[in-house]
């Protein structure tokens, strides 16, 4: 059973490394971005290379994220998308998806 808890702290994080990616997102014109990976886990430093056609698709819902391989926290969030570069999660219907969408 997850609890509400560790939920809400993962989906906190999260939204910290969301809204980060969101900034350098803004703040570029290249092709490419490098973003921080968008796990969960506050001391991870990985980072991501993705276009901007496929962050735009990421950001189009609130509910998915963009993880470095092997970062996927299997009770709050499934892989939906793979690449050799990075992952694509959803949170789980429930409070783990409620959470992603607050802090959209």
């Amino acid at each position: 059973m997850v609890s509400n808890e560790r939920t809400r702290r993962v989906g906190s994080n999260e939204a910290v490394f969301r809204e980060l990616n969101a900034q350098l997102a803004g703040l570029r014109e290249a092709k490419e971005l490098s973003c921080v990976c968008e796990c969960g886990e506050l001391s991870c430093v990985e980072s991501i290379v993705m276009t901007f056609d496929e962050y735009r698709q990421l950001r189009a819902d609130d509910t998915t994220f963009a993880i470095h391989h092997g970062h996927a926290m299997d009770d709050v969030e499934d892989v939906i998308a793979s690449n050799d570069r990075y992952q694509v999660v959803r949170k789980k219907p429930g409070l783990p998806a409620e959470v992603a969408r607050a802090t959209a």
